[in-house]
């Protein structure tokens, strides 16, 4: 068996639409240049409010992930650029908050969950309320919240 302090630590950054994110991903893969490890994103499709209309609901099912895959193949040349090494993938459809939490059962080569607090009056967000609260001290894994707020230069001085 391998030593695990060998293998290249994997920074876990959980993808969606916010400007908080793209903070969160710069921070992990600039830690992961700094430190021999790895980026893996993690993008979960959530389920729409149309199940009982199953035709229009693959439809939009199969729409999102054209859309996942389009964002993730963007913010892959980004980490690859930032980090020189491409990103691990992860899509997965259901709830974020119970897919994140299966992922990091699943995969025990992740290292590092990354998040962004949200700068705006609604708090830092429900992912990171419910993992730093409730979970904190079940998670298998360290969490990082990065102030959704940083600058580049910022991020730059911290990883």
């Amino acid at each position: 068996m391998s030593d695990p302090s060998s293998q290249p630590r994997i920074f876990l950054v959980v993808v969606d639409d916010t400007e908080e994110m793209r903070v969160a991903l710069r921070y992990a893969a600039l830690r992961a240049r700094h430190t021999g490890g790895k980026v893996a994103l993690l993008y979960v499709i959530e389920p729409s409010d149309l199940q009982q209309w199953i035709a229009v609901e693959s439809l939009m099912r199969e729409e999102r992930r054209e859309e996942a895959e389009t964002l993730l193949q963007k913010l892959s040349s980004e980490i690859a650029d930032l980090c020189g090494g491409l990103p691990i993938i992860y899509i997965r459809e259901g709830r974020r908050r119970d897919e994140l939490l299966a992922l990091l059962e699943e995969e025990p080569s992740i290292s590092i969950l990354v998040l962004a607090a949200g700068t705006g009056a609604e708090g830092p967000g429900p992912l990171v309320t419910h993992l730093v609260g409730k979970m904190s001290g079940k998670m298998r894994v360290p969490i990082t919240v990065v102030p959704g707020s940083l600058t580049d230069a910022q991020i730059a001085v911290l990883s």
